[in-house]
């Protein structure tokens, strides 16, 4: 059973979409792979650290279906983000233009507004828009787009975008398309050689159970050769160790946006957990993650204010208990269900670490609660 295999709180734990679960192996595998070298030889670690670095750029290569040498380890989405918008050309010409939604995760937004030029337009796809719509896409994805950034769920709505959709829309339109993973990676299966998107960034703390500091930009070998980062350090050259300080050559492959001396532990952390969810399979955390979150539509219909469509959802169900929210969530507390609220309300995550039983126990409090007020 999954769920032997992760370090569980007493209770039940339903928030994935925003921290996943640590394995039970976390600590040794970080024990012996990154502290080990570090305490018990006399010759320097980075010989045993690095191999970390290969590690987790390889088991990103099998959870997403693409070489690990398309990979570079990044610290966080933003950060990725950034150091891709700065280096491609299309994104720095006059008056480019980006597509986003205002549905994204602000800090998307942020980046947007400072690391394109300031004569760059950034438009939004409204709020009320649906965004699981394809036709909706095909209306805003217009030709003079030079750029969209398509977050495959988000966050707030637990809405699923038609990825496979969009992407063959931006090739269309000769958009360069940018993918958000970060609330996907690790419950809803993305094939990157199938979709064959331009650019791709994601984290590994959430539904990959990696922790935090541990991200990861993903480029098409298409658009490499183009690709010019200005963050960089030495880690980007294609030779780190020549050490000739007037001669820098970019990395031939992804790499070129790695930047200077890396950080070892969070790869360390997450190779393991996302080799576990690789190995695993993202298709069998999908059915497992869908069986339970039927089980919260057919019972709490009339609460549910997310999409319950397998192709439209997100790995997260969103209720809203209106009047009785504050004393739904007074309830779970009290019961030790970990849940969390946004603007449309209660977030509901189940991953395989999670059970019927837990998700029947988080229906009947709150069925409870609400019988209790009628």
């Amino acid at each position: 059973m999954a769920k032997n295999d992760f370090c569980m709180p007493r209770g039940c734990y339903l928030l994935s979409h925003s921290v996943g679960r640590p394995l039970k192996s976390t600590l040794e595998n970080a024990t012996e792979q990154f502290f080990t070298p570090w305490q018990e030889s006399a010759k320097e670690p980075w010989q045993q650290w690095l191999p970390a670095i290969e590690n987790f750029t390889g088991a990103l290569g099998r959870l997403f279906n693409a070489p690990s040498e398309q990979f570079c380890p990044q610290v966080n989405l933003s950060s990725g983000l950034t150091k891709l918008l700065m280096s491609h050309p299309v994104f720095n010409k006059p008056q480019c233009t980006v597509l986003m939604a205002q549905a994204d995760f602000p800090s998307m937004g942020f980046v947007m507004q400072k690391a394109l030029p300031a004569c760059a337009t950034i438009r939004f796809i409204p709020e009320h828009e649906d965004l699981s719509d394809r036709q909706v896409w095909q209306r805003y994805l217009t030709p003079e787009i030079d750029g969209v950034f398509v977050s495959h769920v988000y966050s707030n709505t637990g809405v699923q975008a038609p990825l496979n959709d969009i992407v063959a829309l931006s090739k269309v339109t000769n958009t360069l398309s940018i993918i958000d993973v970060a609330q996907s990676a690790g419950v809803i299966p993305v094939d990157l050689t199938a979709l064959n998107a331009d650019f791709m960034i994601g984290s590994s703390v959430k539904w990959l159970c990696g922790g935090p500091g541990a991200a990861y930009l993903w480029v098409n070998p298409k658009q490499i050769t183009q690709c010019e980062p200005k963050d960089v350090g030495w880690f980007s050259h294609q030779n780190p160790f020549e050490f000739d300080i007037t001669h820098f050559q970019y990395n031939a492959k992804t790499l070129r946006f790695w930047g200077g001396t890396p950080s070892i532990l969070p790869y360390v952390i997450a190779a393991d957990s996302i080799e576990y969810i690789a190995q695993f399979g993202v298709d069998k955390v999908r059915a497992h993650n869908l069986a339970l979150l039927t089980l919260l539509q057919q019972q709490l219909t009339a609460f549910l204010v997310s999409p319950n469509d397998k192709d439209q959802c997100s790995g997260t169900a969103i209720l809203d208990f209106a009047e009785h929210q504050q004393t739904v969530l007074a309830a779970l507390e009290a019961a030790n269900i970990s849940v969390d609220v946004r603007k449309l309300g209660i977030r509901i995550s189940p991953h395989i670490y999670n059970t019927a039983s837990e998700i029947q126990a988080f229906i009947a409090t709150v069925k409870k609660v609400i019988k209790a007020a009628d």
